[in-house]
């Protein structure tokens, strides 16, 4: 949970620096493009999600050297996704902004800060597979360091490129989004040696069917992560029309949000390891009780946060802007969903619990429905409700999708999963 929760204040600390330095419309730019990077980003989970649940299970059975080839092959699957969605992203920049219906001046910071970012994919998407390699063995505490120290060296670099402070060049937005870029490389080039050194990672011949199966287990993850990203795309093109300053503040209410989604994505994974260990060592039994317990902490945590979102939602919005709009509609933003927090846990932690096992796709489907479901609920409810009626509909089918995953997840049929 900790790692997870530095993974999420990386877009934090961007946000941080560029709304204090930079102003409403770089940040409104920063947070349009943050959409798409959490697409690039759920992406990348296709390649980390395929390997825990076969990593881990070869782990339960006492097979490393087989779960070595398999780290092997997911760094392989994740090169060649990167750059193939990198270049899809970098010529497609224009007509996603023409999309969202971004004013010139916010498709002018957004475009420049989502280039650095889709021409960096490949140490985004090889990242994720070296964290997921390290859990998979139950090693979660070198992550852990790896984003700490690169958290701290991300913080020193973004005010120094943003700003051009000493030596370094004034790069305004794309300066927080190299920053970024930079310190990640660093944690993946450090990680990836200490992998070699422990034997976590073993080359061998490139094999079709074992890839495939780990990007078919990934795959329902992915597609779920894409299209809730992209489900917001479509959601900025309807609060554009309330102005900047709701622009802004849906990107960063979502970013304040992001934290408590990280703590559940942080016991997502926990339990994601646990029940595909459990299951390779034959313990039913084990295996549901770490999903629940998992659940427990998660659903304790986000209900704290809940309450945080609506007593000092104000405060929490300040921390990023001085700007009275952009306060108000995150204000109002941060309240509405704060009874989705609890649900938000439910959703993901169960999710990721099955996703350990290798049962992906069923979970995926109400997810996705209810996802989609946005698109027309978000301008119905805006006409009577204005700029909360958007806001009620991401809260209130983050509900659903929270009730859905229980459900699926009662129903028991993951245990009998084969990988």
């Amino acid at each position: 949970m900790g790692a997870t929760l530095l993974q999420g204040l990386f877009n934090v600390v961007d946000t941080f620096w560029v709304g204090r330095g930079l102003g409403p419309t770089a940040l409104a730019g920063v947070s349009t493009a943050g959409f798409t990077v959490w697409m690039m980003l759920s992406m990348a989970e296709l390649s980390a999600v395929g390997l825990t649940a076969v990593a881990s299970r070869r782990h339960g059975e006492r097979k490393p050297e087989e779960a070595a080839v398999a780290v092997y092959r997911a760094f392989l699957l994740a090169v060649t996704l990167s750059v193939g969605l990198g270049l899809l992203g970098l010529f497609t920049l224009t007509p996603l902004f023409q999309l969202m219906a971004t004013p010139a001046d916010v498709t002018v910071q957004g475009s420049a800060s989502l280039a650095v970012y889709l021409a960096g994919a490949p140490i985004v998407f090889t990242y994720f597979v070296m964290e997921a390699a390290f859990r998979s063995s139950g090693d979660t505490r070198t992550p852990l360091i790896l984003l700490a120290v690169s958290l701290g060296l991300n913080t020193i670099l973004d005010p120094l490129l943003i700003r051009g402070i000493g030596p370094f060049p004034t790069m305004g937005i794309q300066g927080a989004a190299l920053a970024t870029l930079v310190t990640r490389a660093f944690g993946c080039f450090v990680g990836y040696r200490w992998m070699v050194q422990r034997g976590l990672v073993r080359r061998s011949m490139p094999s079709l069917r074992p890839i495939l199966q780990m990007a078919w287990i990934g795959l329902p993850v992915a597609a779920g992560g894409a299209l809730f990203s992209f489900v917001y795309i479509i959601l900025t093109r309807f609060t554009s029309q309330f102005g900047t300053g709701a622009l802004a503040a849906l990107g960063v209410g979502h970013k304040v949000e992001s934290l408590s989604y990280m703590v559940c994505i942080g016991f997502g994974l926990a339990a994601a390891t646990a029940v595909g260990q459990n299951l390779g060592a034959g313990s039913k039994e084990r295996a549901v009780l770490s999903g629940r317990v998992a659940t427990g902490y998660a659903v304790a945590l986000t209900g704290v946060v809940g309450l945080a979102f609506l007593l000092i939602p104000a405060q929490l919005m300040s921390i990023f802007t001085a700007d009275p709009d952009v306060i108000a509609a995150g204000t109002s933003y941060l309240r509405i969903v704060a009874v989705a927090q609890v649900f938000m846990a439910l959703e993901i932690v169960l999710q990721m619990a099955m996703e350990g096992a290798g049962y992906s796709l069923i979970p995926w489907i109400p997810s996705s429905v209810l996802t989609l479901l946005r698109l027309p609920l978000a301008p119905l409810l805006s006409r009577p409700l204005g700029l909360a009626g958007i806001w009620w509909t991401i809260s209130g089918t983050a509900v659903a999708r929270g009730l859905g995953a229980l459900w699926i997840w009662r129903r028991g049929r993951w245990v009998d999963r084969v990988v």
